[in-house]
């Protein structure tokens, strides 16, 4: 020792002390020993005198007073000279974080390390504010593009496969998340499903759709019994669910395709839908403070969806303008039905995400998730274009 003696304990070191030799009695399983009465007076505070530049440190007390202390906190030690003893701390700081597999965040015992600690850890990539890898999503959307546009107006057989593998693949995506409420799904029908209605659509009209659809109804329903009673309600009700959803909807693109000026039809309906995604994007990226329905899409402002309502109403005013030759407000009138479509569609599909407890139907696509969600908008804008583009056509020949 520097000086031969041992220094006082202060009221705080020795309270630390007194609670650390505690804690130590419970962990054997001593009894306590008896807590010595205070003093009723008041005792003057004794802070320990700091030591003179140069003078050697006395070691064995401040490890003995920075242990007691610090196991009293739970806490790390630090060195002596940057003790701060304030008074024991009741409970160990837990961490109300989620694990990294469950929020894709790190907890928050590595959040609490400096990052300059970290060495050789990897950066974590950045993020768009709406959560997406932009890059690859685009990249994705442009070959998407590219295939209808190619079956669009190059070759038809083409869009009828494409149509035929999306209802499939979407189907399948769809029956994959039931299974996270313990509902199985029988696949064989959904894949008839996905084949038939498209097929028929491109050779029997509406009519041939309706009566396909009944058909698939009914080889759903037979192959589910032949798999025992035992949940199958729900299992039926599921295969309905999904055949109307997915291949149902699509088919009507085949429809419209049947139609004078189909192609131009298709790519204008197929143009409001980018065009409700892309401004709706933008606008709320810039603008979104106010969420339309944040217990179920809470990236989805009112001010990208009335970003979305006007850019759409532009694009198609111009579309059916240049591309239809019809008056320029029909094309307004239809984006104005297309948007609230689609935004639908997005809600619905984010409805059924959070039941199920996922955040993507799959990770086919990069950037984007599953086929469904990209096609969880189309799949309601394409059967009410074909209505409205009727009823637009139809009024315009009474003028």
């Amino acid at each position: 020792m520097a000086s031969g003696e041992a220094k006082p304990l202060t009221r705080r070191e020795a309270r630390a002390l007194q609670e650390a030799q505690q804690k130590e009695a419970k962990r054997r399983g001593a009894k306590p020993a008896a807590q010595e009465p205070e003093a009723t007076g008041p005792q003057p505070e004794i802070e320990p005198v700091p030591a003179a530049p140069g003078a050697a440190v006395d070691s064995q007390q401040a490890k003995e007073r920075a242990k007691a202390a610090f196991t009293a906190e739970d806490r790390s030690p630090v060195p002596p000279e940057e003790l701060k003893v304030e008074g024991p701390a009741e409970h160990p700081p837990v961490s109300e974080t989620k694990d990294l597999a469950e929020t894709g965040e790190p907890d928050a015992a590595r959040a609490a390390v400096p990052t300059e600690l970290l060495v050789g850890a990897p950066a974590e990539p950045k993020k768009s504010r709406a959560g997406r890898n932009l890059p690859a999503a685009i990249g994705v959307g442009l070959v998407m593009l590219g295939l209808v546009l190619a079956g669009l107006f190059l070759f038809e057989p083409l869009l009828v496969g494409l149509i035929v593998v999306l209802a499939g693949v979407g189907s399948w995506e769809v029956a994959r998340a039931t299974t996270h409420a313990k509902t199985s799904v029988p696949l064989v029908p959904l894949f008839l499903a996905s084949a038939m209605l498209p097929v028929s659509a491109i050779w029997g009209g509406l009519e041939a759709v309706g009566f396909t659809y009944m058909i698939c109804l009914v080889i759903a329903l037979l192959v589910r019994l032949t798999e025992g009673l035992k949940g199958a309600a729900a299992s039926v009700m599921s295969s309905v669910f999904i055949i109307s959803w997915v291949p149902l909807l699509l088919s009507f693109a085949l429809l419209i395709l049947e139609e004078p000026n189909g192609q131009w039809l298709i790519a204008t309906i197929l143009l409001l839908a980018v065009s409700n995604d892309t401004f709706g994007y933008i606008v709320g990226v810039l603008f979104g403070k106010h969420p339309m329905a944040p217990k179920i899409s809470p990236k989805k402002s009112w001010e990208g969806f009335a970003g979305s309502m006007l850019g759409s109403m532009a694009v198609g005013a111009l579309a059916m303008h240049f591309w239809l030759d019809m008056p320029w407000w029909t094309g307004v009138i239809l984006a104005f039905f297309t948007t609230i479509a689609a935004t639908t569609g997005d809600f619905s599909e984010s409805m059924i995400k959070r039941e199920l407890g996922i955040k993507d139907m799959s990770n086919l696509l990069p950037g984007h998730g599953g086929i469904m969600d990209r096609l969880d908008s189309v799949v309601f804008v394409v059967p009410l274009g074909y209505l409205i583009s009727h009823l637009l056509t139809w009024s315009v020949s009474l003028q």
